[in-house]
């Protein structure tokens, strides 16, 4: 946890020349539950979690970006007809992502999918968004275990320093997110590929992690920069 700390700002828009992606778990849908009252049930209940992450240039000797987060975002028992618009405006207008990585397990599926069909069309000077599903299963939660790992331990993930007021809504989810992480178990099945398995407890909530987690998805994109040229 010590070296997953890094020093940029929590921040809530994009800023000028820099490349955003968004990471989405998606949790499962309780109308009743929507608002800031189901907010304070973060940790307790099932929450569609965004995590936003800018893509910055590589450490000296390296060729793959670093992942520097910049913003968390929860719904908590919030419809998916109720976020997919948020989630579009989030991508386009707020962050204007270069990709998005989003669980389409089980009750992801569907928001996964109209998710890429609207954001994979062409707007108006902006070019379409890359939207990468991406599918739980016991080999692929392993493998994005052990990537999280080696990107916190090479540097090459960092997470941003608060800037919200103590015990505010984005406060309380730095403090969800830490304590999440803190309560993660493990361990790894002998035998070939020592897959790992880990998660949270019973009675727990890791949505937050497993956001976070998805970056290494963003390692199977191509982030060079293209220079058009002429024939």
């Amino acid at each position: 946890m010590a070296q997953l700390q890094g020093d940029q700002l929590r921040r809530h828009a994009a800023e000028a020349g820099k490349r955003y992606a968004l990471l989405i778990d998606v949790g499962g849908e309780e109308e009743s539950g929507f608002g800031l009252a189901a907010f304070h049930d973060l940790g307790r209940r099932d929450s569609t979690a965004v995590t936003v992450v800018e893509i910055a240039d590589p450490l000296p000797g390296s060729v793959l970006p670093r992942y520097l987060v910049v913003d968390r975002i929860a719904w908590t028992g919030a419809s998916h007809a109720t976020l997919l618009p948020q989630l579009i405006d989030l991508a386009r207008s707020v962050w204007k992502a270069r990709a998005v990585v989003i669980d389409a397990t089980g009750v992801g599926a569907g928001l996964a999918s109209m998710l890429s069909a609207a954001l994979g069309q062409r707007q108006e000077r902006q070019a379409p968004i890359r939207v990468l599903p991406f599918h739980f299963t016991a080999p692929s939660k392993s493998a994005l275990g052990w990537d999280l790992l080696g990107l916190i331990e090479s540097g090459r993930l960092k997470e941003y320093a608060e800037t919200a007021t103590p015990g505010s809504p984005a406060a309380l989810l730095t403090t969800t997110f830490h304590e999440q992480l803190r309560g993660i178990t493990y361990d790894t099945v002998p035998g070939p590929g020592r897959q790992l398995r880990w998660g949270a407890p019973s009675g727990r909530h890791d949505d937050l992690v497993l956001s976070l987690a998805l970056v290494s998805a963003l390692d199977g994109f191509d982030w060079r920069e293209r220079t058009a040229r002429g024939s």
